[in-house]
């Protein structure tokens, strides 16, 4: 009834589809396929209220990296960042959790310190700020006087 014309063009249409779907998967899923060429860096904290996985890591207010993972060791907050290979950070920075605008995502902003010393993959930061809670501030604000 159909012609091999048809089943052919029907064929490649099919492999140019799919072809696409993975290329949209790739790019905007965030999916790195042929191993990252970036480094892991981990940070404790008293607190990351808000901070999520995949948020981003900023120098200067331009990203450097994204969170990894969150877990919990000994009663604070283990942040694992993938850090961008180009990216210099040395053992002095201080990592401290913001929020983008008033009250905009979390980030994790680090501050270069002056060391010449450099970290590696699977090194930590030592110095961390957590982040700051609005709702202890406000409660704080209206019940003492």
């Amino acid at each position: 009834m159909y012609g091999k014309k048809t089943e052919i063009s029907v064929g490649i249409f099919m492999m140019v589809g799919i072809a696409c779907l993975v290329y949209l998967s790739v790019n905007l899923g965030d999916v790195d396929l042929f191993g990252s060429d970036n480094y892991i860096i981990d940070a404790r904290f008293g607190s990351i209220e808000g901070l999520e996985v995949a948020a981003s890591v900023e120098i200067a207010g331009v990203p450097v990296g994204k969170v990894k993972s969150i877990t919990l060791e000994e009663n604070e907050a283990l942040v694992k960042m993938e850090i961008d290979r180009g990216t210099k950070i040395s053992d002095d920075t201080i990592a401290s959790i913001r929020t983008k605008g008033v009250i905009g995502d979390k980030f994790v902003k680090l501050s270069p310190g002056g060391s010449d010393d450099l970290l590696e993959d699977e090194d930590s930061l030592m110095d961390t700020e957590s982040a700051i809670s609005l709702e202890e501030l406000v409660s704080k604000y209206i019940f003492e006087k």
